[in-house]
């Protein structure tokens, strides 16, 4: 009882400390300028405000126009906005952040192309160079990899120095044995059988690539809290990798099942071939699969903690009373589903190695006995 009194009192306090124009002001907070500011790439990294000042950091630039090669960085291309360029399909002018001098590149801010660097040529078009630029997104992948390696170099460095029937090692080191060897012998193993040792490393690689990924992406300070596995494209890779690794180690029978299963003729050669359709249309749709699952739940996850957190400032620009009344609902709930995210980070580590490991065995299938 004495915390809710104090806890009343803090909110009485807020609420009359509050001005009272807040309710003639109402600011405006693009929630949506600030949900896809997180998810979408940027050629910089924003970190936070201080007062009317951004702290930015700015990331190199490395593109290959018509006129050759152009090594830069993103702080080249001026804040200010000038139009230009063809109309697109809306009937308005696109918007550009202007290059160099010098140079016919710039970031367009609308269109198709937005907050891509594009080439403006001399009719007015916009083409695309082709684009090696680190953006956020990479350098956290780099930082993800670096983490990464530390977590697994520090173990194996060691196992290195020790023999199998040495006491088990404390502190880090044992953790990371434990959580190795749970997700080889209860997830891999279980599944492959004697196959397991052949796999396991790519199996274990995508486990804690994504799971350190999913970690990281939910810690919100620099230089952490990036949308990695929220970025389709990175979701693409990993589900790509899966599908070379199933098809190409894939046994004859695994084929012999696909374009000449054991059903009816009239299913497989006469008149249409339905099942060998059915079956050689589902190599795409299981890393299909894979990719919008993992790309799907963390982004929505990132997109939720977000909207929580705006809800703070949209009710203070209706009045005092509902923003230190919401202040606390949003808080309690952008706690909860950190915790929730959490969880979340390690199911869909789990969930989409387990089904790696899964279409890997369905690709291993022994020849039936007559």
């Amino acid at each position: 009882m004495k915390y809710l009194r104090h806890l009343l009192l803090l909110t009485l306090l807020l609420i009359c400390a509050a001005p009272m124009s807040a309710q003639d002001e109402k600011p405006q907070v693009d929630v949506k300028g600030i949900l896809w500011g997180h998810i979408k790439d940027s050629y910089e990294w924003h970190v936070t405000n201080i007062g009317d000042k951004s702290i930015v950091i700015h990331l190199p630039v490395i593109v290959k126009t018509s006129n050759g090669w152009y090594f830069g960085c993103s702080s080249d291309f001026e804040e200010g906005h000038h139009g230009g360029g063809e109309a697109h399909a809306e009937g308005e002018a696109p918007v550009y952040r202007k290059g160099p001098e010098g140079t016919n590149l710039c970031i367009a801010t609308s269109g198709p192309y937005e907050n891509k660097i594009v080439e403006l040529m001399p009719d007015g078009t916009e083409k695309r160079p082709f684009d090696l630029s680190i953006t956020k997104t990479v350098v956290f992948l780099f930082i993800v990899a670096i983490v990464l390696l530390l977590c697994v170099l520090l173990p194996a460095r060691w196992c290195k120095k020790h023999k199998i029937d040495d006491p088990a090692p404390k502190g880090f080191t044992g953790f990371m044995h434990m959580f190795i060897m749970y997700i080889y012998d209860d997830v891999i193993k279980s599944i492959l059988g004697d196959e397991a040792p052949k796999y396991a490393p790519y199996l274990l690689t995508c486990f804690f690539f994504i799971f350190t990924a999913n970690i990281l992406g939910i810690i919100p300070f620099p230089p952490f809290g990036g949308n990695l596995t929220g970025n389709i494209a990175c979701t693409f890779f990993l589900a790509l990798c899966t599908f070379i690794v199933v098809n190409v180690t894939g046994t004859k029978e695994y084929w012999k099942e696909i374009f000449w299963p054991e059903v009816p003729t009239w299913l497989k050669a006469y008149p249409i071939a339905i099942m060998p359709f059915i079956e050689f249309f589902g190599i795409f749709t299981k890393p299909f699969a894979l990719m919008i699952r993992l790309f799907a739940n963390m982004m929505a996850g990132h997109a939720i903690a977000l909207s929580f957190a705006a809800i703070i400032f949209i009710m203070w620009g209706i009045n005092a009373f509902a923003g230190v009344s919401m202040t606390f609902v949003s808080v309690a709930m952008s706690v909860f589903m950190m915790l929730l995210e959490v969880l979340v980070c390690f199911i869909q580590a789990l969930v989409f190695t387990m089904l790696s490991a899964i279409f890997l065995s369905l690709a291993h299938v022994k020849e039936h006995e007559a």
